[in-house]
């Protein structure tokens, strides 16, 4: 049975959590280059396509040089989609550099070449969902919106909920709480998603919570509590070797450094098994990011 929260989110005092995880947020905040005032919404909304499932040591490199050569929505948008899959390199998920092409386009057909500045706006463009809409809009304009990516839902589940980990999937309770829990003044909105996301990343982590560190841990509820066990769902795993994940890693690698299309004799020796090497082919033939051409040869596609 899952574990849904049990606190009745009309209790909670925000005013409670806000100054103390504002406060170690402006001494501990990490200076990445997506806070600083230079990045834009452009440099915003591609930080949070990159975060997805993926942690910053890995983002900085990629993200770095992929400003530097796309530093507009336009300038990627001009660009063949096969060679946003090129840059994505190693940082796993590729989809998500066709999605993030795919949104560069709609801003330069619909938007002048601007990230939209409202949420309405953001999430009507391809590959934005609620929680990049909510970033975006937070992080790039001040805006008051919940931003709830694993990070904060873990430290809402925490200190409010009191249980270890929140579920599996963003619940309707969550989000409620979310909504209960933002300041009423937007930029202090904006500063708390930021903080109460940080917390989470550095101190509130999945594996090591370093209460001792923790500005809210005397009235966290899960610490006062004893530190119940998590007892709902097992939570998911996050195993890469030997699946179809890391056969479409190998094969998108081959087609990366190739200049010219490959033949399927290249593809072929990146893993020994055919029937997972031809699923995962397909696989990414049918998500948009290889494309066969005749003669059996494969290529990173260019629409």
């Amino acid at each position: 049975m899952t574990t849904m929260p049990t606190t009745d989110p009309d209790t909670v005092s925000p005013s409670a959590l806000h100054t103390p995880v504002i406060g170690w947020f402006d001494q501990h905040a990490r200076d990445l280059p997506w806070r600083r005032p230079e990045a834009g919404a452009w440099g915003v909304m591609v930080s949070e396509f990159m975060l997805q499932q993926t942690p910053v040591s890995r983002v900085l490199p990629v993200y770095e040089q992929w400003l530097a050569r796309w530093p507009r929505p336009a300038d990627l948008a001009a660009d063949a989609p096969g060679e946003a899959v090129r840059a994505w390199g190693r940082l796993g998920y590729p989809r998500r550099a066709l999605r993030l092409h795919g949104a560069a386009v709609a801003i330069t057909e619909r938007h002048g070449g601007e990230v939209p500045p409202d949420h309405a706006r953001l999430l009507a463009l391809p590959g934005v969902g609620e929680y990049t809409a909510a970033a975006v809009a937070s992080f790039a304009f001040g805006q008051r919106h919940a931003v709830l990516d694993t990070n904060v839902r873990r430290v809402f589940a925490r200190a409010v909920t009191g249980v270890q980990y929140p579920p599996n999937a963003t619940t309707a309770a969550e989000r409620r709480l979310a909504r209960v829990l933002l300041p009423d003044d937007e930029a202090r909105a904006a500063r708390w998603a930021a903080a109460s996301m940080e917390l989470g990343a550095l101190v509130c982590t999945a594996r090591n919570e370093d209460c001792g560190q923790c500005p809210i841990a005397a009235r966290c509820a899960w610490r006062l509590a004893g530190k119940p066990a998590h007892d709902g769902p097992p939570r998911r795993g996050q195993t890469y070797a030997g699946t179809d994940r890391q056969v479409r890693g190998k094969l998108l690698a081959v087609l990366r450094e190739a200049v010219e299309p490959v033949p399927q004799t290249m593809l072929d020796a990146v893993w020994h098994e055919p029937v997972q090497r031809a699923r995962a082919l397909d696989g990414l033939v049918a998500d948009g990011l290889v494309e066969p051409l005749a003669g059996g040869v494969y290529r990173l596609p260019l629409t």
